[in-house]
């Protein structure tokens, strides 16, 4: 573990209960800062028996730590703002940022010359101007309390490489990377660190929407998610695949002092699956 006592994270993305942005919320507030927790409404997965952001905010709060669950819309800076605004009132001031949300798989999974404008325009609304609006506030908000900061940003393993059929999101998450590297050297001389994280294919709620797309029509959604995933993790030298805990490690880390010279890396949590 390490020690963020004192500190206030931002966390973009954690409505969801198998969900990256719990994980990291969990494992910041295990380290002890105090978290507000966002997503564009309270509950993602309407289906789902799992309460979204107030049932993080209270698994939070039983930690020990103080917590805030808002709905945040990162396309909207106006939106980014008012929540941003209101964390600070609550804790004093945001310390570090982790972008996560990101628009979930649907049409965009396409070639490119089948590809709508409004699919790319989703995905990019999303995934990249979402970063950008937060970093940004998120920034001048540092700035203007004297500096010092961590930004930190989930990427993919697709934003180092291109494959077909993922073009809109594999160029959001290269945006990312991209906008990480250009913040690092104007954010540096404010004592602020921008860093990326770039996930393998990672168990979340998201796998069950992606296969409806790619797999074969004659099985279920549970048969072809289990044979996507059998397949990543055989592709992986560690021989398994990327966990929420292992992305939320990453984050801790990057969120430290312990990584006060880092800054502008787009790290692979991959399990050796892309090395760099």
């Amino acid at each position: 573990m390490y020690n963020l006592e004192g500190k206030t994270v931002f966390v973009t993305g954690a409505g969801g209960e198998h969900g990256i942005g719990r994980a990291i919320a969990l494992r910041l507030a295990e380290d002890g800062a105090d978290i507000a927790v966002t997503d564009v409404v309270e509950k993602p997965y309407p289906d789902a028996e799992w309460g979204g952001l107030p049932a993080l905010q209270e698994e939070i709060e039983a930690m020990g730590r103080r917590s805030l669950a808002l709905t945040c819309d990162v396309t909207n800076a106006h939106s980014v703002e008012a929540a941003m605004q209101r964390t600070a009132e609550a804790f004093g001031q945001v310390d570090i940022l982790v972008n996560n949300a990101a628009a979930r798989g649907g049409g965009d999974r396409v070639q490119v010359v089948d590809l709508p404008d409004y699919e790319w325009d989703r995905v990019m609304a999303v995934n990249l101007k979402g970063t950008f609006v937060c970093s940004r506030a998120a920034a001048r908000h540092m700035m203007s309390r004297g500096g010092g900061g961590r930004i930190i940003s989930v990427s993919s393993v697709l934003g180092l490489r291109g494959i077909a059929r993922f073009a809109a999101y594999c160029s959001s998450k290269f945006g990312i990377v991209g906008l990480t590297q250009a913040l690092a050297q104007e954010l540096a001389p404010h004592g602020i660190t921008v860093n990326a994280i770039c996930p393998s294919l990672t168990p979340t709620e998201r796998v069950g929407h992606m296969v409806n797309l790619f797999e074969n029509p004659q099985l279920q959604v549970k048969e072809a998610t289990d044979a996507l995933l059998s397949g990543a993790a055989g592709s992986t030298p560690i021989g398994r695949l990327a966990q929420t805990d292992d992305l939320a490690h990453a984050v801790s880390f990057l969120a430290s002092d312990g990584a006060d010279f880092l800054t502008g890396l787009s790290l692979p949590v991959t399990g050796g699956s892309s090395m760099r």
